[in-house]
Order: C-alpha cells, then structure tokens, then sequence
C-alpha cells in the first residue's frame, strides 16, 4: 500500500493525507459534542485523543512528505486551513446539523485569496 501511495503526485500524497488527517481532527474536535453529550468530558476527552492519534499518523507524513517535496512551511500551513474549512463546513451541516450559512462562502473566498497570495512565487 505504501509503494502505490509513493507513486502518486506529491501534491496527491500530501493534501490527501491532510485531509483525511482532518476528517480525524474534525470528529476527533467536535464529534463529542452531538455523540458524547451525556458522558462525563473526561470520556470525551479519552475517546478523542484517540482519534487524534490516527489524524497524527497521517498529518505527521503529510507534511514531511511535503516539506520534503518542496512545499514550504507557509503552503502547508495555509493549504491546511482550506482543508479545514472544507472538512468543516459539510462536517457540521451533515454530522452536526448546523445550517449552512453565506458566512462559510466569505471565509472560504478568503481562504481561496491567502492560496493564492502563499502559492503564486
């Protein structure tokens, strides 16, 4: 598995691995707060760092893989906060129940100008 994961482009290998880190995260994050609601924040806390660990076994080669690649710290970074923003947003409108607001779309677009400002040289 891992030799057909090295024979994807650099740019598949790290975002990819970003955004599953971040579906982890996400759940890892707030998933509690709708399914653990009724336990102790203790237990919360328990069963997230343990999701957490599987985001870190993915975010961790993301970004060496990347930064090894020619990525620089600033594109990795910034290119996370999209990621976020895209995991996030059906995240909390399908998991959560939340409504889908214009604010996700100005956020978004706001993100999309510091892509473009922290990739463009």
């Amino acid at each position: 598995m891992l030799d057909s994961l090295a024979r994807l482009p650099l740019s598949v290998q790290t975002f990819g691995l970003l955004t599953l880190s971040n579906i982890f995260m996400t759940y890892a994050w707030y998933g509690h707060l709708k399914s653990l609601a009724d336990r102790p924040w203790w237990v919360a806390a328990l069963i997230s760092w343990g999701i957490a660990l599987f985001e870190y076994l993915l975010q961790v080669p993301a970004n060496r893989i990347g930064y090894a690649g020619g990525f620089s710290l600033a594109q990795l970074k910034i290119a996370q906060e999209v990621i976020t923003l895209s995991v996030f947003i059906p995240f909390a409108v399908f998991a959560m129940g939340q409504p889908l607001k214009l604010d996700y779309l100005w956020a978004g677009l706001c993100l999309v100008g510091a892509v473009y400002f922290i990739f463009r040289s």
